[in-house]
């Protein structure tokens, strides 16, 4: 990305490309957006969590079919502190669910990049675990 652009444009587009990278199952969107020490945490109906690294996440997101439609989601906030680390809050439907995402990046080697991903079902069947 141009380094003209402030931090929280670029770190809202990248939330923007999460969404449809979810909806349209695309995983080179992920390969390029997560770092290569990507965790994905689910906190699950049952008061447990379930964790996914990288590789287990683009395996998740290539097993199944793109979504019909356009994406449904909404960014509630994003805040970047320092240049350096950035949050993103938002929804985002994946059918049956709805989840409830908080995504960590931070700027490594000069590029936004996806450190974190913590989630929770908001409507839906709970994820088991």
């Amino acid at each position: 990305m141009d380094a003209s652009v402030p931090s929280l444009d670029v770190v809202r587009e990248l939330a923007v490309a999460y969404c449809n990278g979810i909806h349209h199952s695309r995983t080179e969107i992920f390969e390029t957006m997560c770092h290569d020490r990507f965790i994905m945490t689910a906190v699950t109906g049952s008061g447990g969590a379930q964790f996914w690294d990288k590789a287990a996440y683009l395996e998740r997101v290539s097993g199944r079919e793109p979504f019909p439609g356009e994406p449904s989601y909404e960014i509630l906030g994003v805040d970047v502190a320092g240049d350096e680390t950035a949050r993103v809050h938002l929804w985002v439907d994946v059918p049956p669910r709805r989840f409830e995402d908080h995504l960590g990046f931070i700027r490594a080697d000069g590029q936004w990049k996806l450190i974190t991903k913590v989630f929770r079902t908001m409507s839906g069947p709970a994820l088991e675990g």
